[in-house]
């Protein structure tokens, strides 16, 4: 869709109340349904969650103003639980990318050629026989 016409579209919804957005929003789900001439973008986890919340809401027939309430919150709490999300894979590729860059290695994973890379590589004792070996 050109976005002059998405943009005409979304100032005439402006307009128009809660429980008539709804109906605008049933009628295009309707025509999506009969006529989508490609998929639809994929939706991120939140807002699939968010869409069948809002769904039950209006399957349960709560008032519009109140569904408007309840999405609000939960587009406040989602929205903060994307930053969360975006902070976590942050940090976690900002260590990645320091261990890869000064050649140290990630805390609790074996070094090559290290102690636990073989068995027979392990020290012994004088007088212990080492895996594999008999005592005589």
């Amino acid at each position: 869709m050109q976005q002059h016409l998405r943009d005409r579209i979304i100032r005439k919804l402006e307009s128009l109340s809660d429980e008539r957005g709804y109906q605008v929003l049933d009628y295009v789900e309707f025509l999506e349904s009969r006529y989508a001439e490609r998929p639809t973008p994929p939706a991120s986890i939140f807002q699939r969650f968010g869409d069948a919340v809002e769904d039950s809401l209006r399957a349960g027939k709560v008032s519009a103003t109140t569904i408007s309430k309840a999405m609000g919150f939960m587009g406040q709490a989602m929205s903060a639980l994307e930053g969360v999300a975006a902070a976590g894979k942050s940090v976690a590729s900002d260590i990645a990318g320091a261990a890869g860059m000064n050649g140290s290695r990630v805390p609790g994973t074996p070094t090559p050629g290290g102690p636990a890379a073989s068995a027979s590589s392990a020290p012994t004792t004088p007088g212990t026989p080492r895996s594999g070996e008999q005592s005589t």
